[in-house]
């Protein structure tokens, strides 16, 4: 088979890398790709969310599966694009329809939609610019801290959690009033902040069956201890301790099977990935939101851990079969640590020379701002690289990634060193 996977990130070259051990592959194309893509199949220089030139370029070198990484071209309708058109719609594409990709796309339809089919969520309410001043006194009837969220896609970074009243007014009015987020936060969804320990648990559905691929728990904060600004992820672990068998039961039973149904009772066809962002609230499971795709950088340690045939899940996932695959998991840990540009989650450093590729051992080093420049590497992004390793144990996975993050050389180089450590408690 000729698979072309549309993105450029560390979530892309983990599933390029992982779809390139498939003996059914031929032909594998990354567009636009990275420098660590290119290690394993062939990029092309082409926008994933350019679909007219996705067609020509699919036609052109007969391309019989797109897998979908980011959740852009899923919300702008690639998949419905692919539907529509004659010579496109019998191509599988891995990824949501435009109705379905609204779980990630509208955090108040993502939410209406939890409440219809009683899943497990915070109370909230959603306000526009016109219903500002109902808003703030909706603030008032909660607890500290606050979650606000707008409503629309605003690159990871379209929530915030201020901790007093008075902050929470201000940012209301900064996302309603004043467009902070521009028409993401046309609509802004506050909720009641949710206690407990955060994790992510990713299934791939058909749209009737189902596989629950492996938890994983990322850390979102820049800095050590967990402080500072948001981030699009700055590290991942897999397994994660707390969520035992007796725990997932209830994610199965309360929020997977009704969301699938769910999907199914509204007459939305959904092949693909579900990401269910989860609060472990005293063992309960809470959803505080779905994307509609793989996260990144949790792709990077709950793929290694899938020893099935990647691109034979995918197949049944096109050909609605996905019950009859085979599926097998790895039990051993899996960690990654996230390189990022100097700056970075602000304005950060591009076009810095990468070095000590061939030094890093016993860990694979996914690829995210990266891009090659003749036979040289350079930073081309915030987050630049994943390092992942296996491990008996967390701890001996972690050693792994850190040692090898330190053989990586560039230019305002930063990790956080701390991957981890909130969960040691779990193994005392």
């Amino acid at each position: 088979m000729n698979i072309l996977i549309l993105g450029s990130g560390g979530r892309e070259h983990a599933y390029a890398w992982k779809l390139a051990q498939s003996k059914k592959l031929n032909k594998l194309f990354i567009a636009p790709g990275n420098a660590g893509t290119a290690s394993v199949g062939t990029n092309v220089n082409m926008a994933a969310t350019d679909f007219d030139a996705i067609k020509k370029f699919v036609l052109e070198n007969d391309v019989n599966m797109v897998v979908v990484g980011p959740e852009d071209p899923l919300v702008k309708g690639v998949h419905d694009f692919f539907l529509a058109d004659a010579a496109l719609k019998n191509i599988p594409v891995i990824g949501p329809q435009k109705d379905g990709a609204q779980l990630e796309g509208s955090k108040d339809f993502s939410k209406r939609f939890m409440f219809r089919h009683n899943i497990p969520t915070a109370r909230y309410e959603t306000f526009t610019k016109e219903t500002l001043d109902a808003g703030l006194k909706f603030l008032e009837t909660l607890e500290p801290p606050y979650v606000l969220k707008a409503d629309g896609l605003a690159a990871g970074k379209g929530v915030v959690i201020p901790n007093t009243l008075e902050e929470a007014k201000k940012e209301l009015s900064e996302m309603l009033a004043h467009a902070k987020f521009g028409n993401a936060s046309a609509k802004v969804v506050i909720e009641e902040f949710l206690k407990g320990i955060e994790l992510s648990v990713f299934v791939l559905t058909d749209g009737n069956s189902y596989k629950i691929l492996p938890a994983a728990k990322d850390y979102k904060r820049i800095g050590v201890g967990d402080v500072g600004l948001n981030t699009g992820g700055m590290g991942a672990i897999s397994p994660v301790p707390f969520a035992n068998e007796e725990f997932i039961k209830k994610v199965e039973e309360r929020v997977v099977i009704p969301t699938i149904n769910g999907l199914k009772k509204e007459g939305i066809t959904y092949k693909g990935f579900i990401f269910i962002g989860l609060m472990n609230c005293n063992g309960d499971p809470q959803v505080i939101e779905y994307n509609v795709r793989m996260g990144d950088p949790e792709t990077e340690v709950v793929l290694p851990r899938i020893k099935s045939d990647l691109l034979d899940l995918f197949e049944g996932v096109g050909n609605g079969n996905l019950h009859e695959k085979s599926f097998e998991v790895d039990p051993r840990f899996a960690t990654t640590v996230v390189l990022v540009a100097g700056g970075y989650p602000e304005e950060y450093r591009k076009g810095d020379l990468m070095t000590g590729f061939e030094q890093v051992k016993d860990s694979i080093a996914f690829h995210a701002g990266t891009k090659k420049e003749g036979e040289k590497i350079v930073t081309n992004g915030g987050r630049v690289m994943a390092i992942t390793s296996y491990g008996e144990t967390m701890k001996e996975a972690l050693q792994k990634s850190f040692a090898n993050a330190e053989q990586i050389k560039y230019e305002g180089k930063y990790y956080r060193s701390d991957i981890g450590k909130d969960l040691e408690v779990y193994f005392k």
